[in-house]
Formats: C-alpha cells, structure tokens, sequence
C-alpha cells in the first residue's frame, strides 16, 4: 500500500474583480449605448449627478454631434482660423448650439404659442402618403377612390403590390362586393401615378410602365422588346448576344440598354430622402502647427458627478447609526431590539448605490482616457495616410497598438469596434486603420488598405470599352512589385463594391 504524503503548490492565477468585468463590458460599446447606461444609472442611483459645471474649456475641440458615415468633413463646420461658422449672439452662444439644445430637448414648448426648432423642421411624406394626396385631386367615384387607396396602403417602401388582386379583394368591404374588374381599373389609376413604375407586380412591369421615359420613339420600342423578352440578357449586360438575337448592332443595343439603366427598379425609392447613416465620432483629429492632434469629442462624454451632498448625508447617517447600535448594545434584551437592525438593509442597499457611482466615475474616466491613447498611437503611425491618403496607409496590427501601450490586445480590439474618428478627410472607424502586411518585391510591406486605393485607381482610369480584369489587375500590381494573388484582387474589387468586368464593358 503506497505512502499518502502531502505537498505544497504554489500557483498564479488571474482572476477579474467585478469591478474591472464591468469595465470591460462598457469598454466595448458604442457611445451612444455607453450614454444610454450611464444615463440609466443617473436615474435610478441617488449619489449621481449631472455636471453642469463644464464649458468644454479652452483647449479642447468642439463637439461634433452627429456626421454622416459616408466621409463628411470633421472640419466642415469651421473656417481656416478654428472658429465656428454659425453666427453667434452678444452672449457668445453660436445658434448652432441653440439649435442642438433646442433639437436634444424633450419639452421646449412653453405655455405660450412659441415653438421649438423642431417645429420647424420640414416632414416629408412618405410614399402612401404622397400617392394619397394625388388619388384626392383626381375626380372619381368615391367606390373607386376607395380602391385605390386599398392597393396604395398594400404597396411596400420599393412601391410594388406584392399581394394580389384577389387577395384584396377579401380585404373590401363593400355593398355591392367589389369585382376583379374594378380592382383592376384601381390598379391602373395608382399605376397612373407619380413616381412612374409604382404598382408594378414585378421588375418587368416596373420597367415598361416608364417606358414613356425614354423620348426616342425607336429606342422605346426595342426597349419594351428587351424588357419583356431578353430581362436576363439585359442583367447579365450580354449586349453582344442580345444584339445577335435581335439583329441590330451592338452600338445601338448599348444605348437602349443604358437609357433602361436610367429607370428606376425601386420607384419608391425616390419619395422622400435616401437614409443616411449616422454617427457620433468619438474623437476629432485635427492638425495644428503641422501636427497631427486627437482630442476627444465633448459631446460624447458623459457629464456626471458625484452628488457629494448625499453621499455625505448617507455617511453621516451610517456614523450616527453605528453610534446609536454601540450605545444600544448595552440596554438591549434581545437581538432583534437593537436600533441599528432596522437600518441595516437601506444602509446596505444605499452602500451599494454609492460604490456602483463610484464605478461608473472611474468607468467614464478609464474609457475615454482609453480611447484617447488608442487614438493617439493610430494617428501616430497613421499619419501618411490623414496627408496623402489610402494608398500611404502602412500595415498596422492590433498587437503593435498593445505593446506600445501596454495593453492587451482584447482591450485594443474592444476600444476600436464601434469607436469612430473624425478628421478632415472624412470620418472613419478606428478599426479602419489596421490592415495586415502585404510583401513587397524589394521585402518591404503594403497594407492592404493601400493595395484596395490601387485597384480602385486602376479601375478608374481603365477604357470603358476594354475594363480590365482581375487578373489583369494582379498582374499590373505584380509589375509594381506587388504580389497580389488574382482571388485576392477579386475580394478587395468586391469590398470596394466594384462590378465584374463584364459588367463593366461598354460597347466602342
């Protein structure tokens, strides 16, 4: 039978306290979702404040509230000297600002007829909306208007009737029963309508129904042939079969095929405005004596403190309390006679009231001074790219930010994602800025965001009538020195959302 002994073992492990769990989870969303929790805390935590006590100060940037994803300017707003546009009144207040404050504002309608800036913005119509309006001015039986207004509340955003007529015909409730006929004369008076091509059943219909469009009559008459016998041609831009199959000259197939290119597939599309996708840039870089500076955009950061009168009220209390249970202890009988046992649970509710505000305080602090050294190595490394633009973009890695900070490479990747930059060429994700390395022929690197600026010149500078082909495209980089393999050529082209190059061929 073996001996049982004993050992000690010494062993390291890293453990998260629920503090640091709660700031790795904040670290990783969005401003917008960061505002939302710690305005959710404001509310229901009694030691929490709002600071009205920052002016921004003297050096920091300006807020930007809100800018279009698409590359709009960070410095849009500004004139050559830093100083804002917007005019100001004698209390230095811009009316840009007035107009936020008015816009962020829930109840801004005073007792009398004053009205806020919201009031004034315009609404546009949506497209039932805008169908309606020109179904009223049209003189028709009310029976008829009625079906009418049945097919446009059944149309969807592109602007067709997805449903059938029979199957509106079961929603009308009418005496006597509406007819397929009828519903059919309905569909031609919403057809009839502006935009041209709204109620069309499917994308031929939609096409031929703007068709009056095209002025030439001989270019509208080979289009409807096109449209109604040859729509799979026409995707595919196989002008050359089409132009055998319908004995006319490429040339002239390529023209009747771009006047159809300037039809609308979705005529919905073109009531109201076209969305736009916005965001609240975390940080604005600007560059100021020939430096590149970041500094953090104040309309994102929380303006929260600590309400120090409370919390002192709430430790005063504790100190009376323990004061009174020590007295107590003394003439108390029983256990439960004691004076502090009635206070324990809101003391213990309210002490966690307090150490959750603490947290969120550090949390503000740690995330934002987070973001800024982040900011700061990108723009360090980066700073070819804010001057000359994609193609001086060098390879970074998330690890080459952490080991510079310090970091570990989870937390850069946590910082970067959903964190946005505002510079003067546009306004980009901070994941934007890290791309692997690509080997070169004299051993140096590209990155890859400057192999995607190449194709996309090449692509823009090529003959229309001779595009060139990703496998042109690779080997013109090869000759660069670039080793860029043909499918990888094929996924940059793509992420640019560039089409095929047949797709791209127009015929000479």
């Amino acid at each position: 039978m073996g001996a049982m002994d004993m050992q000690a073992e010494h062993r390291q492990q890293q453990s998260f306290s629920p503090r640091l769990q709660h700031a790795v989870r904040l670290l990783q969303l969005s401003s917008l979702d960061f505002a939302q929790v710690v305005h959710d805390a404001l509310g229901r935590n009694p030691f929490l404040d709002l600071d009205d006590s920052g002016d921004g100060g003297d050096g920091e940037a300006a807020p930007v509230d809100a800018m279009p994803l698409d590359g709009g300017s960070a410095s849009a707003a500004n004139d050559g000297d830093g100083n804002t546009d917007a005019s100001s009144d004698g209390n230095g207040e811009s009316d840009r600002d007035i107009w936020l404050s008015e816009a962020y504002s829930s109840s801004r309608r005073n007792d009398g007829d004053d009205l806020s800036a919201l009031d004034h913005m315009a609404v546009e119509n949506s497209l039932a909306e805008h169908l309606h309006a020109q179904l009223v001015g049209q003189a028709m039986p009310e029976r008829d208007l009625l079906l009418a207004k049945v097919i446009v509340e059944s149309l969807d955003d592109d602007g067709y009737l997805r449903s059938g007529l029979d199957e509106l015909l079961a929603i009308t409730d009418l005496d006597p029963a509406a007819t397929l006929d009828e519903m059919e004369l309905a569909l031609q008076r919403v057809q009839s309508l502006e935009p041209a091509g709204v109620g069309a059943r499917d994308v031929s219909e939609c096409l031929r129904l703007q068709l009056p469009l095209i002025p030439c009559a001989r270019e509208r008459a080979l289009a409807e042939i096109i449209i109604d016998d040859h729509l799979q041609r026409l995707a595919a831009r196989d002008v050359e079969a089409l132009a055998h199959a319908l004995g006319r000259t490429p040339l002239e197939i390529e023209q009747v095929c771009e006047r159809i290119r300037h039809l609308a597939p979705r005529p919905g599309w073109r009531v109201g405005a076209a969305p736009l996708q916005y965001v609240v840039p975390d940080v604005i870089v600007r560059k100021q004596r020939g430096v590149w500076v970041s500094q953090l955009n104040p309309a994102i950061v929380p303006r929260v403190k600590l309400n120090r009168a409370v919390a002192e009220m709430f430790q005063r209390c504790k100190r009376e309390a323990g004061e009174k249970i020590t007295g107590g202890d003394k003439a108390a009988d029983k256990p439960g006679e004691r004076l502090g046992d009635s206070s324990d649970a809101s003391h213990s509710e309210l002490s966690r009231h307090l150490q959750e505000a603490q947290w969120t305080l550090r949390n503000v602090e740690q995330r934002f001074s987070t973001i800024l050294d982040v900011t700061d190595a990108i723009v360090r490394r980066q700073k070819h790219f804010l001057d000359f633009g994609a193609m001086a973009m060098k390879p970074l890695g998330l690890r080459d930010i952490a080991d510079e900070l310090g970091l570990h490479e989870s937390t850069v990747s946590r910082v970067t994602n959903n964190k946005y930059m505002a510079t003067p060429v546009g306004v980009f994700e901070l994941k934007y800025f890290f791309s692997r390395a690509m080997p070169t022929a004299n051993g140096a690197a590209c990155s890859g965001t400057a192999i995607r600026g190449l194709i996309q010149d090449m692509i823009a500078a090529e003959k229309p009538t001779a595009p060139l082909s990703d496998a042109e495209i690779a080997r013109q980089l090869a000759r660069q020195g670039l080793t860029v393999a043909r499918r990888t050529v094929t996924k940059y082209r793509q992420l640019l959302r560039i089409e095929a190059v047949d797709r791209r061929r127009r015929v000479a």
